[in-house]
């Protein structure tokens, strides 16, 4: 029989990694202060920008990114999609290779998560809680208008969000408990153990630098947003 060599290849750029965690955390301030309320909805309006500037990073990187953060990773058929569905234990592609970066029902998840976040961040700029605390452009719509948009970010998008963060772990604990594949830890390392020749995701310091620039520009752009004036 022969033996199979197995090695490691960089997938997740430290961009990615930093920008998921990065928004772990972030989700988990903007519960927290939300359920206080008072002053610590300032600090849940903070988290909320910068989700809103991380996921408009994510976007771009996932047009100009490494191999495995690009959406074209991401993106799979539905034949694809029903053939994963069909032998979701072998794990393999239409090639019989493993999947290096999501796999098929995982790149479902980061599109939807993307998608919900997006909308979350978005709508935290027209909502009011209708005593001292409101979005930066609630001034460019009305009232009424703006409590519709309330109650889509308290009791639609939130719930949203719980549902897929909860599948999210779900999935990870299955991966982990039943297939013996550990896929936090990539997430923390970077690097992916495989039996095949796969090419690596780069992860320069060119790289890294380029993303703090795209950062930047997203950062200035929703600065921009909560800054502008009827």
């Amino acid at each position: 029989m022969q033996k199979m060599h197995v090695k490691k290849i960089r997938v997740w750029d430290l961009p990615i990694r930093l920008f998921h965690w990065a928004v772990v955390l972030l989700i988990v301030i903007s519960v927290v202060t939300a359920n206080i309320g008072g002053n610590a909805m300032e600090w849940h309006f903070l988290s909320g920008f910068t989700i809103l500037t991380l996921v408009l990073f994510r976007i771009l990187w996932g047009l100009v990114g490494s191999r495995y953060a690009r959406f074209s990773t991401l993106f799979h058929t539905p034949s694809s999609i029903l053939a994963y569905l069909r032998d979701v234990d072998s794990a393999k592609n239409a090639r019989g290779e493993g999947y290096h970066g999501h796999n098929p029902l995982g790149s479902l998840s980061v599109l939807a998560l993307l998608g919900v976040i997006l909308l979350q961040a978005m709508s935290g700029l027209f909502a009011n809680d209708d005593i001292a605390s409101e979005g930066p452009l609630v001034k460019f719509i009305s009232k009424e208008f703006s409590d519709q948009i309330t109650w889509y970010h308290k009791v639609i998008g939130a719930k949203l969000i719980y549902f897929l963060v909860g599948l999210h772990v779900a999935a990870i604990a299955y991966y982990t408990f039943r297939k013996k594949e550990n896929l936090v830890k990539p997430m923390l390392t970077g690097d992916k153990v495989t039996e095949v020749n796969a090419p690596a995701a780069i992860d320069s310091w060119g790289t890294r630098f380029f993303a703090m620039v795209l950062l930047s520009a997203c950062a200035a752009v929703v600065y921009f947003l909560i800054r502008l004036k009827p």
